[in-house]
């Protein structure tokens, strides 16, 4: 939900969908119950220039752990056919690996951030924040939905 479509007062929502056991609807509050972890974060914008900002929030590999992704745990190389892709209100898409975030592998510390610089994000909704990024092209600001999919037929 955006402020603009649902009125001021109103908590932005993330959806959380797709080969999950446990879909879910997140809001700011719910990522502030999360352990959180800090990022200051330096990135190329392609139209504001160079921004510098202090993000807050759990990271994005917990959350959807905790949703129950479909894949077996125990199979390393299950993971690793699992595309993770975010929306955001403004109409901005991003697409990642799960082996990108996954600790037995690239452990990239995405976040899924609640506050900027210790604003809270309830009403602009979460951001994706990727602190390994030079450019902030996959810096997705109010989150609607993340969707897990892991349904790939063979390449062979």
């Amino acid at each position: 939900m955006s402020q603009s479509l649902y009125g001021a007062d109103t908590t932005a929502e993330l959806a959380l969908a797709g080969d999950l056991t446990r879909p879910a609807r997140l809001t700011v509050p719910d990522l502030l119950a999360w352990p959180q972890h800090e990022a200051d974060v330096s990135f190329e914008c392609a139209t504001s220039g160079i921004q510098h900002h202090r993000f807050t929030g759990p990271l994005l590999h917990d959350v959807l752990s905790a949703a129950g992704p479909v894949f077996d745990p125990a199979r390393r190389k299950d993971r690793l056919r699992f595309l993770i892709a975010v929306s955001g209100a403004d109409g901005h898409h991003a697409l990642l690996s799960w082996a990108e975030i996954d600790p037995d592998f690239g452990r990239a510390p995405v976040l899924l951030a609640a506050t900027i610089d210790g604003t809270p994000l309830d009403r602009a909704g979460a951001q994706l924040v990727l602190p390994q990024d030079r450019c902030g092209a996959r810096h997705i600001s109010g989150i609607t939905s993340i969707r897990v999919d892991g349904g790939y037929p063979s390449w062979a």
